[in-house]
């Protein structure tokens, strides 16, 4: 992959989860960075112990040699209104927009489930039509907002939610307008579709509209658990659902493939949803840097 094109980050969310706030409750703001950093790589999302003072913030990353270039925003076009949602995130938008990033990854929530202590595979929201049109409309309506200060609008394929399978994924890229983007998580699209040949064909049937990239795995045995005995999202993750790429089932040749050959341009962020309790942050942030490095030159 040309380094040139292609950066490399990692969320924060293997030393604190913003779902779980108890998950790594302990560890500060500046070791989560600064073991980024140390591990190699370039840039990373926002989380919850990350402050929202523009300078200070710059500061921390900047001696740290760090960029962010993303950080999740919640719609809720099936529960609120067109203006709450657009007020919020303009918010979002300015901020992300000083902090230099580019991006930015929305996710409907306004019926999600991804929270809730239910099974994940059974209480899944599937949207009416008029839901869909509510949540398209609302996508088309940020997008545009964001492309008012040069950035690109990606919505987080994710579990729990109405974009969740291949075939919402499809259906909302053939109906949003081309401004809408995709942000493309390994770890996700597996977790749904259960089968590599999804998470392969998704990728390149949508890459000229791909404009960020998750790199996660998924453990076979404890996905087998979450759909067998009904666990929840939150479960699951607790339980070590998801790992660092190369760690789990998922084969990432492909990914990387399609990724390089298509000359994608943009941030990959590797994404270790984990209890750090269990899987130390930093060692799985510098075993998955080793992984990428030695599958793609990066």
């Amino acid at each position: 992959m040309n380094k040139d094109q292609v950066m490399l980050g990692i969320a924060p969310i293997a030393w604190t989860n913003d779902d779980l706030p108890e998950l790594g409750s302990q560890n500060t703001f500046e070791q989560c960075i600064s073991e980024m950093a140390l591990a190699g790589y370039a840039g990373s999302e926002v989380g919850n112990k990350y402050t929202k003072d523009i300078m200070i913030l710059k500061q921390q990353l900047k001696i740290r040699n760090l960029q962010i270039c993303n950080a999740w925003f919640s719609t809720h076009f099936t529960t609120k209104t067109v203006d709450e949602v657009v007020a919020d995130f303009i918010k979002h938008r300015d901020f992300l927009y000083e902090m230099g990033a580019k991006v930015i990854g929305v996710s409907e929530q306004g019926n999600s489930v991804q929270g809730k202590e239910i099974s994940i595979y059974k209480n899944k929201p599937t949207y009416t039509n008029e839901q869909w049109q509510l949540v398209i409309n609302g996508f088309n309506r940020l997008a545009e907002l964001a492309q008012e200060k040069d950035m690109k609008l990606c919505v987080h394929h994710h579990m729990g939610t109405g974009v969740q399978t291949e075939e919402e994924i499809d259906y909302l890229m053939n109906n949003s307008n081309e401004n809408v983007y995709l942000l493309y998580d390994s770890g996700h699209l597996y977790f749904s579709e259960k089968n590599q040949d999804s998470v392969d064909r998704v990728l390149q049937k949508h890459i000229k509209r791909i404009a960020h990239v998750h790199l996660k795995d998924i453990r076979s045995d404890i996905l087998l658990k979450v759909e067998n005995e009904d666990w929840s999202f939150l479960k699951g993750v607790k339980e070590g659902v998801f790992t660092i790429p190369g760690d789990g089932c998922i084969s990432f040749d492909k990914i990387f493939e399609t990724l390089n050959e298509f000359s994608y341009t943009g941030w990959m962020v590797v994404e270790a949803e984990q209890d750090p309790a269990k899987a130390n942050p930093f060692e799985y942030a510098v075993a998955a840097r080793k992984f990428i490095r030695e599958k793609t030159g990066l």
